[in-house]
């Protein structure tokens, strides 16, 4: 079961807790409250559709790795020109999942940036 605790030292210093920290799981609610529960695991081992996303993630991400860096830094001048909530990072990821390639040229026109080859 879940419980917000009182107020501590460490947040009265500005340390953030949040995520897995032994059997207990943290994070803050949308009222800025520190909610901890007991850490869960999963009862059965994933499906193939889960192992073949988590797959198609991980190439993705690999890909972004690959990028030189000036074309990274197109990926995130597109993303904040055309002041979207998202990273360049983001905006690949989702160009590289779903194939978009227009949106990507719409952007490109719109953003006055390369990100995709002639």
């Amino acid at each position: 079961m879940a419980f917000e605790p009182k107020p501590s030292l460490f947040s009265t210093l500005g340390t953030v807790i949040w995520g897995d920290f032994g059997p207990l799981t943290m994070y803050r609610s949308k009222r800025k409250k520190l909610v901890i529960f007991k850490k869960t695991w999963p009862d059965k081992p994933p499906s193939d559709r889960q192992l073949a996303w988590r797959a198609t993630w991980k190439a993705a991400a690999i890909a972004w790795r690959e990028l030189t860096p000036d074309q990274r830094t197109q990926w995130s001048l597109a993303a904040r020109r055309a002041s979207l909530c998202a990273t360049g990072y983001n905006l690949w990821l989702h160009w590289k999942l779903t194939a978009d390639d227009a949106a990507i040229r719409t952007l490109e026109n719109q953003t006055k940036t390369q990100l995709l080859p002639a």
